[in-house]
């Protein structure tokens, strides 16, 4: 199956506290990321494959980088526009996962680039919740509009978001 080029979908997973909403956060793994914090984390998402809808392809990336099943109602949050040009539509939705007990599909590529060297790590390292505030610091920075987009319509549902 082919992909859709620059496309990718993903969920955020949110769950609300006293303090407002917390966001469960991936940190992707393997050797380029090992060091970076801010700005480095995303929700779980991935690329969407030529024919397969949005919403779906989105259910299937999350599954697939947190071992965690979403389930709905989902609440669409648009699609942003990544630094390098990459399109990432997401929905959010409301539950609660242990961030300590995530499981994270393989993935496989060349380190350095161009070395004939190839690594296999989990796409994920490690998850972890995060209070809205502090999520958007650590998201990816384009990322971060859709937290935003989430606080509004909780704000606007009577929910108050932080």
């Amino acid at each position: 199956m082919t992909s859709r080029a620059g496309v990718s979908a993903g969920m955020l997973l949110f769950r609300r506290r006293d303090g407002g909403p917390q966001i469960l956060l991936a940190h992707p793994g393997g050797p380029f990321w090992s060091s970076r914090d801010i700005g480095a984390w995303t929700i779980p998402k991935g690329i969407v494959e030529e024919g397969e809808d949005l919403l779906d392809a989105a259910r299937r990336e999350f599954r697939e980088e947190t071992g965690i099943e979403p389930v709905p109602p989902f609440i669409p949050l648009g699609a942003i526009k990544q630094k390098a040009g990459k399109t990432v539509h997401a929905w959010g939705w409301e539950g609660d996962a242990d961030a300590d007990k995530t499981t994270s599909n393989i993935m496989r590529t060349e380190w350095p680039r161009g070395s004939g060297k190839w690594l296999t790590f989990p796409e994920v390292d490690r998850c972890a919740w995060f209070e809205a505030a502090t999520a958007r610091v650590k998201i990816n920075p384009a990322q971060a509009e859709l937290i935003e987009r989430l606080d509004e319509m909780l704000r606007r549902a009577g929910r108050g978001a932080g």
